[in-house]
């Protein structure tokens, strides 16, 4: 289904999308406030794009390094080229270790190969212990945020969930009692697990090492209770020195939350004495999009979900809408790249105001490679008629200065004389919460002919 159709699903209910709006917005205003105390904050954006520029440039050799070092740590490393490859592997790891039990601390590399429906066909119990993943988890939908996935749902629909799943008490959406319900829930999944599974934020190749950020230290209790643990990489989470790490670390929390830093830090580097440490590191289409010159940028996104919090239609039509396992405008730029014909419609979700770019910790041209997204899918996919042959009139105005001229001085006799209410009709559906301006009495070609001819004759 397109992003249009499933926007419009997420619409129905105006007080949800006002609140998801808002709550976001907040997230944007706490960001704002977090880097405006750092000094030379521009200055560490260009070293982390500088940084990461690099390492995409070399990525062979520093991948390579990085398997080098891990393995002489005692981890072992494990190649996928797939999503296919990446849950095959992770799959004979369990096997190879009887485990049928599985804690999951958050990882959208995971969720995109899909890998808990994989695992559980198998009868393992595979538990998300994130609290918003684990809501989520429990209402049988896919994360609809990269760092806040359940930002969808407010606390009266958390406490209906638990009690359904959970036996919890009805508590009034209580925040406190269902954050104590939901750790008396998970502490015993940590306690029985067999083999715990996390994502990497930063994989380091000069030790081999790497760095699991978390606000919930979930990762922390699955990686040390389980005698197993399997880390799952994109390629594209490597960076060549340990002294870069702190350039990440000050730009991911800030721009994810607001926060100075993650609470926890994780670092893992080999494993603990008598337990096992695997890393898998999978492509999965990353070098297919590094192939590509105007949207390999795109892989040097950390992940903090900045762009989806300031962005005017993320915010006012839900991460779901995407139907993507990165929504939002950083997904909109990596999903067609996989597949253009189902995500041919997510390019348009944007106004292409440049907010996403704006607040980009490592300056990705987001909305520049948006743009340079419609050109292709509109040379290479089928357009809605109604689209094509507006597009067509209004490009056929904007190109003869006369018409332009006419429909302009029509325009603006229109916004100055009509009624609100039939210019706010059913067919403008943003006029339905928004007021268009009065038009003004003169075009600005009008204006300015006008001033030099003032000009002229003084």
């Amino acid at each position: 289904m397109s992003h249009p159709k499933l926007a419009s699903i997420f619409n129905k209910d105006e007080k949800k999308v006002d609140w998801h709006d808002k709550a976001l917005w907040f997230v944007r205003h706490k960001r704002d406030k977090s880097v405006h105390n750092v000094k030379n904050w521009e200055e560490l954006r260009n070293l982390g794009k500088g940084i990461k520029a690099h390492m995409l440039s070399n990525i062979d050799t520093y991948l390579e390094e990085f398997e080098a070092n891990a393995q002489k740590n005692g981890v072992e490393v494990h190649w996928a080229a797939n999503a296919e490859e990446h849950n095959q592997i992770v799959h004979k790891i369990l096997k190879n270790n009887k485990a049928k039990k599985v804690v999951k601390s958050k990882s959208m590399l995971t969720e995109e190969c899909h890998l808990n429906p994989h695992l559980e066909a198998d009868g393992i119990e595979v538990i998300d212990t994130d609290l918003g993943e684990r809501i989520v988890q429990l209402a049988k939908e896919p994360p609809s945020h990269i760092v806040l996935p359940a930002i969808h749902k407010n606390k009266h629909e958390v406490d209906e969930l638990f009690q359904e799943h959970l036996g919890t008490q009805p508590c009034d959406g209580n925040p406190q009692y269902l954050t104590g319900e939901a750790r008396k829930h998970l502490r015993q999944k940590f306690i029985e697990a067999d083999v715990a599974i996390t994502g990497v934020n930063f994989a380091i190749a000069e030790t081999g090492g790497f760095v699991v950020c978390t606000n919930e230290g979930n990762a922390d209790m699955g990686a040390h209770l389980a005698p197993v643990h399997i880390a799952c990489m994109g390629v594209e989470k490597i960076i060549p020195k340990l002294e870069h790490l702190g350039v990440f670390l000050r730009l991911l929390g800030r721009s994810a939350t607001g926060q100075p830093i993650t609470t926890y830090s994780s670092h893992f580097k080999k494993p603990s004495e008598g337990k096992k440490l695997h890393i898998v590191i999978v492509d999965n289409g990353r070098s297919e999009q590094l192939s590509r010159p105007d949207f390999r940028a795109s892989l040097r996104c950390i992940r903090c979900g900045a762009c989806m919090n300031t962005c005017p239609i993320y915010r006012r039509s839900g991460g779901h809408s995407y139907d993507a396992t990165v929504p939002g405008p950083i997904g909109s730029i990596l999903s067609p790249g996989k597949d253009l014909k189902k995500h041919s419609t997510l390019p348009f979700a944007s106004t292409l105001c440049g907010s996403c770019s704006d607040v980009c910790p490592v300056k990705i041209d987001i909305h520049a490679q948006l743009y340079k997204w419609r050109q292709i899918i509109t040379k290479e996919t089928p357009q809605p008629f109604v689209k094509k042959k507006s597009m067509q009139i209004m490009g056929s105005v904007f190109t003869k200065p006369n018409q332009f001229e006419k429909v302009g001085k029509i325009a603006r006799w229109s916004l100055r004389n009509l009624p609100q209410s039939l210019i706010n009709s059913k067919p403008n559906v943003w006029g339905k919460e928004r007021d268009l301006p009065k038009g003004p009495k003169q075009s600005f070609d009008e204006w300015y002919n006008q001033r030099q001819k003032n000009k002229n004759n003084s």
